[in-house]
């Protein structure tokens, strides 16, 4: 897996007290490329890419210098590192999240959120991937998944193959039974306040060509 942090699953699980075992399996190789020829029919792009350190060197390639970047909070993200780069001197894009936690005015702070999920390039963790190709994401306020349905004019969503499972019913569950329950033991220790289902997309079909990638990693990344 990639870097574990203080929020990865395995420091989350014991206070959490989900079935890692039904929900965090990795798949066999015939299930991970069903998984990706169902994603591609459905019009978004799919890459398969063997590691965390793989996958942040194809966002740096996806994504062009000078480019307009937002993120979704996502544990998977910063275990491949994209939030030390993204965050360094290093990075070549324009970050619309420095903006945000630079702005001191809440209401001011809020715009800037509301039109980040219009940012050239979203990157986004996600939930759950159905085999049949449906990739399921929730959040508490809508700061991420409102850029999924048409928002964003690039959405590169980045997930571990332990995010697969069998159908978009399966997918459903698994945010409420596995990835819900880890995501409120780290907000009550992140923020000091529990978390909640609040908004879910489902992305089933993309009309526009080019607009959504998936990297799928071969390791078991955030939850």
């Amino acid at each position: 897996m990639g870097k574990l942090t203080p929020y990865s699953a395995a420091n989350l699980l014991a206070e959490a007290q989900v079935d890692s075992e039904k929900w965090n399996r990795q798949p066999s190789d015939h299930e991970v490329a069903l998984t990706v020829e169902n994603i591609r029919r459905r019009g978004i792009a799919a890459i398969r890419v063997r590691n965390g350190k793989t996958a942040l060197e194809m966002l740096k390639d996806l994504i062009p210098p000078g480019a307009e970047v937002m993120n979704g909070s996502s544990t998977t993200l910063v275990e491949i590192g994209y939030e030390a780069y993204v965050n360094s001197d290093q990075t070549r894009w324009k970050d619309l999240h420095r903006a945000i936690v630079a702005e001191n005015d809440e209401d001011k702070r809020r715009g800037l959120r509301r039109k980040s999920v219009t940012a050239e390039y979203f990157i986004s963790g996600v939930n759950a991937i159905a085999q049949s190709g449906e990739i399921v994401a929730c959040d508490m306020s809508g700061s991420r998944v409102g850029a999924w349905p048409f928002a964003a004019a690039h959405l590169i969503i980045v997930s571990g193959t332990n995010k697969i499972v069998p159908t978009l019913d399966h997918a459903l569950h698994r945010v409420w039974e596995y990835a819900y329950p880890l995501e409120n033991v780290r907000a009550k220790r992140a923020y000091g306040a529990p978390s909640q289902i609040g908004k879910c997309v489902i992305l089933a079909n993309e009309e526009i060509e080019g607009r959504v990638t998936l990297i799928l990693i071969d390791e078991s990344l955030g939850y």
